[in-house]
């Protein structure tokens, strides 16, 4: 048989069929890795506002601290950035005073939708950022890494916070963390949940201030249910 002139040759055509084959088979297999689960669904209701007890270990909500609590961002964006939020500030004893501040989203695999850090946060309300360092604490359920920041506004008003994140059902330190985390559900075909646990309090006495902090987050995650606990701080 004479091969026209611009007939390719078999070995090409196998070639070129053999890559098309492979590029269908990668995008079939790209579409079903495309998480379709979300967490939240899977883990059932989950208020804030119930699981954190207005009294517990000596601490209680005070009613009359609204206002207090430092929003990170306007109230519009974060409502747009996640699903619930949680602000309240508690108190034991004469100048014993701590501002919670919980954001939780159900879904992490929008950019536009992920959580903002302190770090960010902060800065942006015109606060200064003095220090930033990693810390963990040890807890009787087990080991908690959290970060420390030191802020300060206005030369007046020290405000030392710490903070920690959870993933789906993982802690997470870095952006690399998170993204590790997610990529790990996501092979599971899970849309992730991320919280975000800050605590901080007005004092210049830093060292003082963190040990107050320690205290109450010991006290607050004590005073959780098992799935609560592992849902705000993945420990068991």
């Amino acid at each position: 048989m004479t091969r026209l002139p611009d007939e390719p040759l078999p070995s090409v055509t196998r070639r070129a069929a053999l890559a098309g084959l492979l590029m269908v088979g990668a995008s079939a297999l790209g579409t079903a890795m495309i998480p379709t689960r979300r967490m939240a669904d899977r883990r059932g209701p989950f208020r804030l506002a119930d699981a954190i007890p207005l009294r517990f270990r000596g601490w209680e909500v005070d009613a009359r601290a609204r206002g207090i609590v430092v929003n990170p961002q306007t109230e519009a964006l974060l409502k747009r950035l996640y699903t619930e939020t949680l602000e309240r500030t508690y108190v034991r004893g004469p100048g014993e005073r701590i501002m919670l501040s919980i954001a939780y989203g159900a879904d992490q695999s929008d950019v536009s939708l992920q959580m903002h850090y302190p770090e960010v946060c902060y800065p942006a309300q015109g606060f200064q950022l003095n220090e930033r360092r990693e810390d963990v604490l040890d807890l009787p359920m087990g080991r908690l890494p959290v970060r420390r920041l030191e802020t300060v506004f206005s030369t007046t008003r020290h405000e030392p916070v710490t903070y920690w994140t959870v993933i789906g059902d993982e802690l997470t330190m870095s952006s690399m963390d998170k993204r590790l985390a997610e990529i790990r559900h996501g092979l599971r075909g899970e849309i992730v949940d991320g919280m975000l646990v800050r605590v901080s309090s007005i004092s210049p006495r830093t060292e003082d201030a963190f040990a107050l902090q320690d205290q109450f987050i010991r006290d607050m995650l004590l005073s959780l249910t098992t799935a609560d606990r592992r849902r705000l701080a993945a420990l068991p």
